[in-house]
């Protein structure tokens, strides 16, 4: 029974320092971000699920300035000023304006991208990959909420930067999303006005407002 006891003690033990490593570097990365002023990030995205033989591959890119953002994908820019999210489809001449950016709670929006495991999740350090000389750390994310529609998370941290590489999001229904960022600028010279809504500049647009 002492030798049972031991060595659950000791698993207990290694699975704390673990976690408490994991979310050392977590800190660590959510520490750098917030020291920058703004970020631009160039990216490219993939969905995959082999039981229903899909798969889309796009790239894109956002500007990000606190809780602000402006992302382009897919043809849709969704601009967001601190208070209202515009998603803006020159295809459809289409704007659709709501006033909460996070409406999905399972999703990864850009102003939660670089911070959103903070809370909600329990972490596990992951393999380490030498990727085009750069030493990419991962951490394996669970979440805490068993109705989550998240399966796992994994976050691959630059260990020379601190900066994310990529985010590979693995669903419940077996779809997997990985977003891999190709370049991560901080501090640049930004507009006043790249955050902010000019409806003259969509005057024909069907303004859907959904508040």
């Amino acid at each position: 029974m002492k030798k049972i006891i031991t060595v659950l003690l000791l698993t207990l033990s290694v699975t704390a320092f673990a976690q408490n490593k994991a979310k050392t570097l977590l800190n660590e990365v959510s520490a750098k971000v917030k020291s920058y002023n703004n970020i631009s990030i160039d990216f490219k995205y993939v969905l995959e699920n082999t039981a229903e033989n899909i798969k889309q591959q796009t790239k894109g890119d956002v500007v990000m300035e606190g809780e602000k953002y402006r992302l382009n994908i897919l043809g849709v820019t969704r601009l967001f000023d601190g208070k209202k999210l515009y998603s803006i489809s020159l295809e459809d001449e289409e704007v659709t304006v709501t006033s909460d950016s996070d409406s999905e709670e399972d999703s990864v929006t850009p102003s939660k991208m670089l911070s959103f495991y903070e809370d909600g999740y329990t972490y596990a350090m992951d393999i380490e990959q030498n990727i085009n000389g750069r030493k990419i750390q991962y951490v394996k994310l669970t979440p805490i909420d068993s109705n989550s529609e998240i399966k796992s998370i994994l976050l691959g941290i630059d260990k020379q930067t601190k900066h994310i590489y990529n985010l590979i999001q693995v669903g419940k229904n077996g779809t997997k999303t990985t977003l891999t960022v190709n370049s991560f600028k901080t501090n640049e010279p930004l507009s006043k006005s790249l955050f902010t809504f000019d409806a003259n500049k969509y005057k024909d647009f069907y303004i859907n407002n959904l508040d």
